[in-house]
């Protein structure tokens, strides 16, 4: 409330044009609900009576020593997810993910069997045709696949103690084979469709399992082909619909996104993309090319490289609000910042971030891409305008000596005036891309992009950027930052290699090359030498001059391409 009475006030005073840029900020209380080591605890008390109850479902009357053994088996799962997979344990939504997941595949497993079982199916027919692929393959889609296995693993376990079949070893196996096939079957999930193939993956190898467990426990019976190879295989199917349809949802209520969300969210006829393209077209370029630079990167480390090429497609989309005070959209005529002041030109390239964040925000991009927004320049010094800004007090302070000058006119420079407003990078992603950004940005510099020359370039950009901090909050090792800086050294070459110039066929002039080494181009300049082209009917001694030439020596050398 006294934000919005001094906002009014300042406007008022014409100090102030009344408008607030969206901020990108979670809630203290979903923070808290995320993050909260009681709301932790108190998923995990809700997972183990929410298993009490499955339990108690069953026909048989349940013991004592059941429902302790089943909270035993919950606590067991829970301490192996806290302390196995500790990133996603930071997360109470990706724990309550987790259990949902699993808690849904019981329960449906379990209305399952009592279809079955009022159709006259035998108790060991029932266990391939259960549903013990979902969780996994939920959980390897939208957190990885080291959840996928903690799922595969504790459904087998919780089931055997839940259902308790008469033959628990098939069961305990079954489930495994289902479960680890499926995990195996989402490694290369990047379209929604590549989810009803792992659903047909998983349904083969429950069909298989079936089959050998039914030839061994008694061989051919009625209906054996399709109760032993048909539901499997439809259960299997069904179940990677099934994740798919609710893929979406589950996306949106946690705040996860997947590899084929990813690729969607890549398009470039986004609207923001489009208005980049045709506003900022320098900053558009600019961000591809991070985009390409970044995305290497990250595939370099393992990291999550769709991530990082759609964050780093968006990372700018700042410049929109001035984009002509940018020095890759800039008129070389008209400098803008020639009649500002440096700690004014400063605050407008500084602003970028905070505007970018507000254009997030208004149309609702993943959370992830505009946390990029706000970190890839962390709280790095926009040296130039500080410099410059340090070069104008310097002149003020001699005139002042001079006596041409009040001490008044002393302008007083704040090295934090001219920092970012932050954060540092908090993950590895946010960091190849600040990265990548500032290396793609000074390598147009370069006149010559010898290997030597950039690789100096990514030495001393990444060795600034850690003396300054800028990687003290992310997670990147020393030996990922070396490769890094292998990657960009590689794609930056590939982008910046020579071409080879030649001449127009139809002319005579020389052939230079684009090449540091001009002997690269020896052979296509002998060719342009009196004489030396046969084919060239304005040669003077050419064999040839009145002959009209063959279409295919139109065509440059291959050489030249």
């Amino acid at each position: 409330m006294f934000d919005s009475l001094r906002r009014a006030r300042l406007q008022r005073e014409g100090l102030s044009c009344g408008k607030v840029r969206r901020k990108h900020q979670e809630g203290e209380l979903e923070l808290g609900l995320r993050t909260h080591g009681v709301a932790a605890a108190l998923l995990g008390v809700g997972f183990v009576v929410t298993l009490q109850l499955l339990a108690g479902l069953r026909p048989n009357e349940i013991s004592a020593m059941d429902m302790l053994c089943t909270v035993v088996l919950g606590a067991i799962a829970i301490l192996h997810w806290r302390v196995t997979l500790r990133q996603e344990a930071a997360d109470n939504g990706a724990m309550l993910l987790m259990a949902l997941s699993l808690l849904t595949q019981f329960a449906a497993s379990w209305a399952l069997l009592e279809w079955l079982s009022s159709r006259g199916w035998e108790a060991a027919l029932t266990l391939m045709v259960l549903p013990h692929a979902f969780a996994p393959i939920l959980l390897g889609v939208t957190l990885g696949r080291r959840a996928g296995l903690f799922a595969a693993l504790h459904g087998g376990l919780l089931g055997a103690m839940l259902f308790q079949p008469e033959q628990p070893a098939p069961f305990l196996a079954g489930s495994a084979v289902v479960g680890f096939f499926s995990v195996l079957a989402t490694r290369r999930v990047r379209r929604r469709a590549h989810l009803l193939a792992a659903g047909l993956h998983t349904g083969l190898s429950a069909s298989a399992f079936a089959l050998v467990m039914g030839l061994a426990d008694g061989g051919i019976f009625t209906d054996f082909f399709s109760r032993v190879i048909l539901w499997p295989m439809g259960i299997g199917v069904a179940t990677g619909v099934a994740v798919g349809a609710v893929l979406p949802v589950l996306e949106f209520l946690f705040g996860v996104t997947t590899q084929v969300t990813w690729l969607e969210l890549a398009d470039l006829n986004h609207p923001l993309m489009r208005r980049l393209s045709l506003e900022a077209p320098g900053t558009y370029h600019h961000s591809l090319m991070v985009a390409s630079i970044a995305e290497a990167a990250a595939e370099a480390i393992a990291a999550n490289a769709a991530m990082t090429r759609v964050c780093a497609y968006f990372h700018d989309i700042g410049k929109l609000t001035k984009p002509e005070y940018f020095i890759e959209n800039m008129d070389p005529a008209d400098n803008p910042h020639e009649g500002l002041t440096a700690r004014m030109s400063a605050l407008i390239l500084i602003a970028h971030v905070k505007d970018g964040v507000d254009l997030g925000v208004k149309h609702l991009l993943n959370r992830r891409i505009i946390d990029v927004i706000e970190q890839h320049h962390g709280t790095s010094l926009a040296w130039f305008f500080y410099q410059r800004a340090l070069d104008q007090k310097a002149e003020a302070l001699a005139l002042f000596h001079e006596g041409r000058s009040t001490e008044d006119d002393i302008p007083q420079v704040s090295e934090t005036t001219f920092r970012y407003p932050g954060p540092k990078p908090q993950f590895k992603e946010a960091a190849i891309i600040s990265l990548a950004d500032a290396i793609e940005s000074s390598s147009r510099s370069l006149d010559h992009p010898t290997s030597a020359r950039v690789e100096a370039l990514v030495d001393d950009i990444v060795g600034q950027r850690m003396s300054d901090g800028q990687l003290d909050e992310c997670d990147l090792t020393l030996g990922e930052l070396a490769r890094n800086k292998a990657s960009f050294v590689k794609t930056l070459l590939s982008m910046m290699h020579s071409r080879v110039k030649y001449r127009n066929l139809g002319g005579g002039e020389r052939v230079t090359t684009g090449s540091p080494h001009p002997q690269e181009g020896r052979t296509i300049a002998m060719a342009a030498l009196p004489g030396g082209d046969r084919n060239n009917p304005n040669s003077p001694r050419s064999p040839r001059r009145q002959r009209k030439p063959k279409a295919e020596n139109l065509q440059p050398p291959a050489s030249a391409a």
